[in-house]
């Protein structure tokens, strides 16, 4: 379900706006109707009351976890059951942070990536969206959720920017701590500075030279690196927090010394953060993890020249847990059909 169509469902029963906010704000934060001054028994009209029960299962049923994956670092790694079968990855993060996905697939098919190596299958609805956030506060605190899981969320704009609406209004998430991760989309550009929910950016830069963008993101808007830091620039200055870029480090691909000239040439002096973020390894795929005394090498040189940089690990090293690696050996097990993206 989408949320309008749950704002729908909860008309049908009878209830107001108000009400309707009641109910997705306890479902988001995962509280009870009764709690707080004004219980449910005492505010909402008594058909939404008698509709509820029944109507909470269906909101909890989008989102049921299969098998989870916990990590030494403190991350876990989630496998998480669609109602029509699919199976989607959200990953709890250390200091409260969750990741979410926003399709089923990918289709930018970066070369890096499990996720996009079978295309994209579907959408990701708003409502599955809040849902894996829901399940997440399940299992523990959450006060910021990260939409860098499978897929491309500037591929599934209206539903994502439904989904942060509601979590920036009703769940008790600052806007800040929403981060909508893309590749580069000039339409997301423009939807995200007309929200009235406007959550960090953070994008995926991993390389410095447009040519070779064009051979790792091979389906991504073509966008140069410095057309992407233009835009994100901007978005900084209209927001106030930095716009983060992701650097996935690769052995070999994007870690030379010109690139970190050319990272100090794009991001010096801009309102920004550089996450390297050394690559989390996937069977089958050629590209390689460098050695994390030389990742911290380059990172603090970075910082030397300029450019606020910050090494993370990828959640999950010890799991196998690459974004996209559960859901595939689900799939290999349960013959999930999969729809190729040419």
């Amino acid at each position: 379900m989408k949320i309008d169509t749950i704002r729908q469902r909860l008309r049908a029963f009878g209830a107001q706006p108000l009400h309707e906010q009641r109910v997705l704000r306890d479902w988001v934060r995962l509280q009870p109707h009764d709690q707080g001054r004004r219980r449910a028994v005492d505010f909402l009209p008594k058909s939404v009351r008698e509709a509820l029960p029944a109507f909470d299962v269906e909101l909890h049923a989008m989102a049921q976890l299969i098998s989870q994956h916990p990590s030494d670092d403190g991350a876990a790694r989630l496998l998480v059951g669609l109602l029509d079968g699919q199976s989607v990855e959200t990953v709890l993060l250390p200091r409260d942070g969750v990741c979410v996905s926003s399709q089923v697939g990918c289709a930018v098919g970066c070369q890096f990536c499990m996720t996009g190596r079978d295309g994209l299958i579907r959408q990701v609805t708003s409502g599955e969206i809040v849902a894996q956030v829901v399940l997440a506060r399940s299992q523990r605190l959450v006060k910021k959720v990260v939409f860098m899981g499978m897929g491309e969320p500037a591929h599934n704009l209206d539903n994502v920017m439904e989904a942060i609406e509601l979590l920036g209004t009703e769940g008790d998430i600052g806007h800040k701590n929403l981060v909508f991760s893309t590749v580069g989309d000039v339409r997301a550009f423009e939807r995200l500075a007309a929200g009235p929910v406007k959550p960090a950016l953070a994008l995926s830069l991993h390389t410095t030279k447009a040519s070779l963008r064009e051979v790792l993101l091979p389906r991504a808007p073509r966008l140069t690196p410095r057309e992407l830091v233009e835009h994100g620039e901007r978005y900084a200055r209209l927001t106030g927090y930095p716009v983060q870029f992701q650097w996935t480090l690769l052995e070999g691909v994007n870690d030379g010394i010109d690139e970190m000239d050319g990272i100090v040439e794009l991001l010096k002096g801009k309102h920004a953060v550089l996450n390297m973020i050394p690559y989390n390894t996937i069977p089958d795929l050629a590209f390689k993890r460098p050695s994390w005394e030389r990742a911290r090498a380059l990172a603090a040189k970075l910082h030397q020249r300029g450019v606020l940089t910050k090494l993370r690990d990828s959640a999950g090293q010890d799991v196998d847990g690459g974004c996209g690696q559960l859901r595939a050996r689900a799939a290999s097990s349960r013959s999930i059909p999969i729809r190729r993206v040419s």
